[in-house]
């Protein structure tokens, strides 16, 4: 049991350095590192790792190590020369364990035109970071090393070994990250994802799958469009079949995690649509691409049978769909929806370190997006989602709250203490 004189040294010794945290954040944002491209970022992460003195391994995914796992997502993007790094601090065997987990990854900044804060370029205003990634999660990934350090820096050594793991293509599905690393066997008893989720506690997280629908159409030249058949205009029915079953969903579908997180269980995002190949001829083929959530109780199978049904009760109302019918494939994404048991001691310990610190009952969520603490549930171990507050993520103008990335780290070092023991 850590005491309250070893909890005050600890937080004065992170406010302390907070400028030390603010600038490994500030160095990690302006490092471009979108999907597939994580190389640089995953550099300064090991070399971060070793300066604390930490054990460095460099795990190389392999695609046929994890392929054939359920919970495996295929990004498309190849293994080659993309690692995850992983800095160990070995405690003893008896002791429970504990992973702190981020990713280096980021989705694209564009447009780049619409910011008003360099995307790389880590400006602060006030109390507010700006940049791709600060929130979503670079901030959270450099808490994780900030906590451990803090902790080394006392010359308190945790009883138990502490992991800190960095993955890539968490927002490609995480196949190559943090799953690859969990299938060649790095576990332990408790694992926490600092995904900026408002200083709450996650414990649940929304199903998710990708789909296409693929229409034929007939060419013609437009001088005689009437004699083609456009695949846009044979769309548009099935775009807005689609769209009113996101809104049927919303409607009926609840679960109460979820509902008090972000206000509705579940959506049908309709994405993208492409279609045609020049202004003068009628459209040939059409392509809409979405995103569907789902909740616990519900199973991907049973989705998409309801997608397929869908399109399926469209096509038998047009003679040309009818005859052509439309084309669903399931790609990327594919997501089970995650639950984890709030009454597991693991939870417990985290939400009770997290209250001692912040000093107020800490909220357990759930959230519509998914993230790697679900892939805990396939290896039998506990995980949660905690983390600084973030605006705009995945927007223009992302942001990061500076004090609840000091707090998040507060909190991490606490309860690193707390879990493993110390020494």
């Amino acid at each position: 049991m850590v005491t309250a004189d070893l909890r005050s040294r600890i937080d004065r010794h992170i406010q302390k350095h907070r400028d030390q945290l603010i600038e490994w954040v500030a160095a990690a944002v302006r490092i471009p590192s979108v999907t597939g491209r994580e190389s640089a970022m995953q550099e300064y992460v090991a070399r971060l790792y070793a300066s604390m003195g930490l054990e460095v391994i460099r795990h190389q995914p392999v695609r046929e190590q994890v392929a054939d796992h359920p919970a495996f997502v295929d990004s498309g993007i190849p293994f080659s020369n993309r690692q995850n790094i992983i800095g160990i601090l070995r405690g003893r065997t008896d002791a429970p364990s504990l992973t702190l987990h981020g990713h280096v990854d980021v989705v694209s900044p564009e447009p780049v035109d619409q910011w008003n804060h360099d995307p790389w370029g880590a400006e602060i205003v006030g109390n507010r970071m700006y940049g791709r990634g600060a929130g979503d999660m670079k901030a959270g990934h450099m808490a994780n090393a900030f906590a451990l350090k803090t902790l080394l820096d006392l010359g308190l050594k945790p009883r138990g070994t502490v992991m800190l793991m960095s993955t890539v293509e968490e927002e490609a599905g995480g196949g190559g990250g943090t799953l690859a690393c969990m299938v060649s066997g790095f576990l332990t008893d408790g694992f926490v994802t600092t995904e900026p989720h408002s200083l709450n506690l996650t414990i649940s997280h929304a199903g998710v799958l990708y789909f296409r629908v693929k229409v034929q159409g007939r060419t013609a030249h437009a001088g005689l469009a009437h004699t083609g058949v456009n695949a846009i205009v044979k769309m548009q029915p099935i775009v807005q079949a689609l769209w009113e079953l996101d809104q049927n969903r919303g409607q009926m579908v609840r679960f109460a995690l979820y509902e008090e997180g972000s206000g509705r269980s579940c959506h049908l995002n309709l994405g993208t649509l492409r279609a045609g190949d020049w202004p003068s001829t009628v459209a040939g083929w059409a392509v809409l691409e979405c995103r569907i959530g789902f909740v616990p109780g519900e199973t991907s199978g049973e989705i998409q049978a309801l997608v397929e049904r869908t399109v399926r009760e469209v096509a038998a109302g047009d003679p040309w769909l009818a005859e052509h019918p439309p084309q669903v494939e399931w790609f990327g994404w594919k997501a089970e929806p995650w639950y984890q048991d709030p009454d597991h001691a693991y939870v417990r310990a985290f939400k009770s370190a997290a209250e001692a610190v912040l000093g107020r009952e800490v909220r357990i969520q759930g959230r519509a997006a998914a993230n790697d603490a679900r892939f805990t549930d396939y290896f039998g171990r506990a995980g949660v989602a905690f983390g600084p507050i973030c605006g705009n993520m995945h927007g223009i103008d992302e942001w990061v709250d500076l004090d609840s990335v000091v707090d998040t780290a507060r909190v991490l070092a606490y309860h690193i203490a707390e879990w493993c023991g110390l020494e």
